[in-house]
């Protein structure tokens, strides 16, 4: 059994040990665009486009997104 498992977050790879959730793998990338998605200005897809939560497990291969909204909270009424 391999000691780490390898996800690719947005233009990247990064390895982690089995049953890393994505946060770590955001974390491991960039440090960042956590505290983006945290604040919610961000936040994760799968690989198919699908939003998912930072606590769920990654399997080897996992393909990641990170997306930072081009609103930010509160701003709704700027186009108005």
């Amino acid at each position: 059994m391999s000691e780490t498992i390898r996800v690719f977050v947005n233009s990247g790879a990064v390895d982690l040990p089995p049953g890393a959730d994505v946060a770590a793998a955001v974390r491991a990338f960039d440090p960042a665009l956590e505290r983006q998605i945290a604040g919610g200005a961000a936040y994760v897809t799968d690989g198919r486009g699908i939003p998912i939560s930072t606590a769920s497990s990654l399997s080897a291969g996992a393909i990641l997104r990170v997306v930072i909204s081009s609103r930010r909270s509160g701003s709704a009424d700027a186009d108005a």
